[in-house]
């Protein structure tokens, strides 16, 4: 994937995962989680420079392969991340870490959901993947409104 990125010119995003889709949730025990998906990030990026891409994105991969407490761990840390001067995407709309922490569904977890993008754009995040569009720019437009950016 990354030379058919480079012969593009496309952006890439990579994401931070650890096995596939159907052993990640098997995969969530770190000793540092922020350092190690940091770790990740250095060696991708060396290998994204090396085949040519020069539009990196970074996505810590909130739930691949991390649980609940992992990801709320990574989000306080965001701003770490700040160090890629890269554009630091989150995707969180929805999320089990979201809907279970809050003893709810998923089809209920959209209040969770804005606040957690709130608190991940005030930490650095640049670029949302969301399910509810409405509602995320509000929340950009809102916070957009609040720092006068």
């Amino acid at each position: 994937m990354l030379s058919t990125a480079a012969s593009l010119n496309a952006p890439y995003v990579c994401m931070h995962s650890r096995g596939t889709p159907q052993t990640m949730h098997q995969s969530t025990a770190y000793h540092n989680i922020t350092a190690e998906v940091m770790e990740y990030f250095v060696e991708r990026e060396q290998a994204c420079r090396q085949a040519g891409i020069h539009d990196l994105i970074i996505d810590p991969g909130f739930g691949f392969s991390k649980n609940a407490k992992g990801n709320f761990e990574l989000l306080n840390q965001l701003p770490s991340f700040a160090i890629f001067e890269r554009p630091i995407l989150v995707g969180i709309s929805r999320k089990s870490t979201i809907y279970k922490t809050l003893q709810t569904s998923v089809e209920h977890a959209l209040n969770g959901t804005t606040v957690l993008n709130t608190v991940a754009l005030m930490k650095g995040a640049s670029i949302l993947r969301v399910h509810d569009v409405r509602e995320a720019r509000e929340c950009v437009q809102l916070l957009s409104a609040l720092t006068g950016s």
